[in-house]
């Protein structure tokens, strides 16, 4: 096989590769947008203290490693409350200081 071949069927891997995940990414957003925000009610959320506003300004949600919003948003996903979007300002007992 020469070069060029080899180049172009990584180029189309890539792409067959990328497309897809590419859109993956937008529709996890977008749900992500739709998801309600996660009520402090909840079963989940009163056996993880979850409340919207933390007591310490050092643990909040978006220091959170589990939280997998964007940091300059309100609300984001949390892998503790899948399908609700939780507070950036917020906290639980399974806070962990995000890595890095």
């Amino acid at each position: 096989m020469n070069k060029t071949r080899r180049s172009f069927l990584y180029a189309l891997g890539t792409g067959v590769i990328a497309i897809p995940l590419s859109t993956l990414t937008r529709e996890g957003s977008a749900l992500a947008a739709d998801a309600p925000k996660l009520d402090p009610e909840d079963p989940t959320a009163k056996a993880l203290e979850y409340v919207h506003k933390s007591p310490d300004a050092t643990k909040l949600c978006v220091g959170c490693q589990l939280y997998t919003g964007a940091a300059d948003a309100e609300w984001g996903p949390c892998v503790i409350f899948p399908g609700k979007v939780v507070s950036a300002n917020g906290w639980c007992k399974s806070w962990v200081v995000k890595a890095g």
